[in-house]
């Protein structure tokens, strides 16, 4: 069986549940969901759970993945600073794969640039963030816009984690 692969992003004070409940949920539903940080071995969540990562985002090819995920906590902070992976998450979504984010992970997609005139949700905290990036901004558990689908916060994970299988699942029908 080939399996599609979602790319998990995570750094360091990653949001434990936000990366731990979609990788689940996917790999649940059959998809391989390996973790890609910048370089160390392995990360601490805000909340203490360890995070083994698979390898360096470099180690990954775009044209290999289905999609990439960009989870919240402070890590999409670090993360939107490695070019390496602002790359990654252009190139997948110009190939048309899956753009996913929920909470603070919208920085990663602003700083790649793919966010302008697009409707996406996040943490209110970065609202202003989000909208001067020039996307509209809705507050809903989640929001799918063609391939980016974008949520708010750990208590939207449910409605997240359905319209990430749904639409990979439509994906995969389609091919």
């Amino acid at each position: 069986m080939n399996r599609e692969t979602i790319l998990m992003l995570v750094g360091p004070d990653y949001e434990d549940l936000e990366v731990w409940y979609p990788k689940l949920r996917l790999e649940a539903a059959g998809f391989e969901v390996p973790v890609a940080g910048m370089g160390e071995k392995s990360y601490l969540g805000k909340h203490g759970y360890p995070c083994p990562v698979d390898g360096h985002a470099r180690e990954f090819m775009s044209a290999t993945l289905a999609g990439i995920i960009a989870p919240g906590g402070w890590a999409p902070d670090k993360l939107r600073r490695d070019p390496t992976v602002l790359n990654l998450v252009r190139e997948v979504h110009a190939n048309g794969g899956l753009v996913a984010t929920i909470c603070h992970g919208p920085w990663i997609l602003i700083s790649a640039g793919i966010v302008k005139g697009r409707r996406m949700t996040s943490t209110v905290g970065i609202r202003d963030d989000v909208v001067n990036a020039g996307a509209i901004w809705v507050d809903e558990p989640v929001v799918v816009d063609g391939n980016l689908i974008s949520s708010r916060t750990p208590k939207d994970l449910p409605a997240f984690g359905e319209a990430l299988v749904g639409w990979l699942s439509h994906r995969a029908d389609r091919a």
